[in-house]
């Protein structure tokens, strides 16, 4: 379906793409990831023609699309793009959203492309919005309405670059389940995203971006589970941490909960652990405030390294001073019972003291 043999590209002196070569067959769906900076949207772009390339091609089924002579635009009413801003027209309603290109580009006649719009609204769950502006809907809403835009112009290619990174967890779902319903339709798909989980769900291959080309390639499970290279690691690895700071007192401990279950829902850990994750952090956040910090600033970092799914959770808490070990205390907390309730719950503790600093260790 997608050939693309020595693409280059840079923007005058930034070589951002370097001789990258690359197929997408029928059907396929292939997830693009990789640490920002390093032309995952250059890239896609690029497929489009949206960005033109210095050198290379770029055949869609055995038509190379760099060459002057192609009619882009043909080859586009083909090819679907969603971006990760919505791009609708404000002073349209959700139906004329849809409708316009059917019936500019392709000369629909209006009853029929605006048959095929309520069945695309039903297909992304919001047939009753069909009357609305996109100020009066949420942003998950607007971006499945995006996706049906794209669509009713019966593409063979989806191209979908960060589609959820704009918004929040609950309306990033939506838009990720009905990205699965596309793949189980045999839609041919290219995904810049930076939801792994979807990624790991959905991919039949993942593509890891990274010194101006592909880096490495695998199935999800190659990828994410055994990759081959360093820098994949280190990437994947990182991917899995989350990291916090805390530096007063009077620190937001709602907030510290709230980013650390969006991190977890990002890896599917189940609500009873993140739960727990939550409830082991502030028994020992208090506990050494309470006992380091009586008379100084904080000086505490912690990370939680996340595994997908139901995997050993570990958390690691930093905390500059003399050395305290909260379990390894006798008295008088043994009637500590925030202390003994963590205690329970962890598969494991750990305390070591280097040069004023601690560090504490829990495996849940």
């Amino acid at each position: 379906m997608i050939t693309i043999s020595g693409l280059s590209k840079h923007f005058g002196n930034l070589v951002v793409l370097k001789d990258i070569n690359f197929q997408v067959r029928k059907g396929e769906c292939v997830a693009i990831i990789g640490p920002s900076g390093t032309g995952k949207s250059v890239f896609l772009r690029s497929i489009a023609m949206l960005e033109v390339p210095e050198s290379g091609s770029i055949c869609i089924k055995g038509t190379d699309i760099t060459q002057k002579s192609v009619d882009i635009n043909k080859i586009r009413e083909k090819m679907g793009m969603v971006y990760q801003g919505f791009h609708l027209f404000s002073h349209l309603n959700v139906l004329d959203n849809i409708t316009l290109a059917p019936r500019k580009i392709r000369k629909q006649p209006k009853a029929e492309a605006e048959k095929k719009a309520r069945e695309l609204l039903a297909l992304v769950g919001l047939s009753e919005k069909a009357d609305c502006y996109p100020h009066q809907i949420s942003g998950g809403q607007q971006q499945r309405i995006a996706i049906a835009r794209c669509l009713a112009m019966e593409p063979e290619i989806m191209l979908f670059d960060e589609p959820t990174s704009a918004l929040d967890p609950t309306m990033s779902r939506e838009v990720l389940s009905i990205m699965r319903k596309l793949t189980r339709m045999g839609l041919t798909m290219i995904v810049v995203t930076h939801e792994m989980s979807f990624a790991r769900e959905v991919a039949d291959r993942v593509v890891y971006l990274d010194e101006g080309g592909i880096y490495e390639e695998g199935t999800p499970d190659e990828i994410f589970d055994h990759p081959r290279r360093d820098k994949t690691r280190t990437f994947i690895r990182r991917l899995n941490v989350f990291n916090y700071e805390i530096h007063s007192t009077t620190f937001d401990m709602v907030t510290m909960n709230a980013q650390i279950e969006v991190f977890c829902q990002k890896y599917q850990v189940k609500q009873q652990k993140i739960y727990h994750i939550q409830l082991v952090l502030e028994e020992m956040l208090v506990e050494i405030l309470r006992r380091c910090y009586a008379v100084v600033s904080p000086d505490i970092a912690f990370t939680i390294e996340c595994p997908s799914g139901d995997g050993e959770v570990s958390i690691s808490i930093q905390y500059a001073g003399s050395s305290f070990d909260p379990f390894g205390e006798t008295t008088p907390d043994e009637d500590n019972l925030g202390i003994t309730l963590v205690r329970n719950m962890a598969k494991a503790t750990s305390h070591y003291a280097e040069k004023d600093l601690n560090t504490l260790i829990i495996k849940l």
